[in-house]
């Protein structure tokens, strides 16, 4: 039987061959994600920026920076979580993922979820947020337990987030995202109470 880390490894063999949509023809490389295949908890972002295409990690760029220093904050290091986006390629420019790259990228995504089973998911902005919890507005949901069942991950506890990029630029946001991170841990507790 493979360890979660050898099982994540294989994974990112496979992804980083994958071509099931156009990103992958215009970006350096496949970002899989990375961290701890035992992680209670997953973040999950949008998808690769131009630091992440060229180093092949997930969140090294400004906003990776200030995801870091929140999570030293709440007594953790980028090792004790598993860090990876919705799309695993850059798309051109930045641009939102189109409807087809994010539905390319699904099942890679979902994979890596039913690998760790983290307890929590924190999800980095609107676009992370949609893929799970639908029709929701972040405005009104963002700092809050939401718990879901999804096809192919069955029952999942979900904390959404402002994304680290959107608040580096937005000094109000900044004070919310900061703010919302730092309930994290009696979020986590809650739910192994709760299990």
């Amino acid at each position: 039987m493979l360890s979660k880390q050898e099982q994540l490894e294989k994974l990112n063999k496979k992804m980083s061959a994958c071509s099931d949509c156009v990103l992958r023809t215009q970006c350096s490389r496949v970002v899989p994600g990375e961290g701890n295949a035992e992680a209670e908890i997953m973040f999950i972002g949008e998808a690769p920026g131009k630091k992440e295409d060229e180093t092949g990690h997930p969140f090294v760029g400004a906003a990776g920076k200030f995801l870091n220093e929140m999570l030293a904050a709440i007594k953790l290091k980028r090792d004790d979580v598993y860090i990876a986006n919705v799309v695993k390629c850059r798309p051109p420019q930045n641009r939102d993922p189109l409807p087809e790259e994010v539905a390319a990228c699904w099942p890679w995504l979902l994979k890596q979820i039913k690998i760790i089973q983290p307890k929590l998911i924190v999800t980095l902005g609107r676009h992370s947020m949609e893929r799970f919890l639908t029709g929701q507005k972040i405005s009104q949901i963002h700092g809050t337990l939401v718990i879901k069942t999804i096809e192919g991950i069955g029952k999942q506890n979900f904390y959404t987030l402002y994304h680290p990029a959107a608040a580096l630029y937005n000094g109000s946001m900044r004070e919310v995202l900061i703010k919302d991170f730092q309930k994290i841990p009696k979020v986590l507790e809650k739910i192994k109470r709760e299990s």
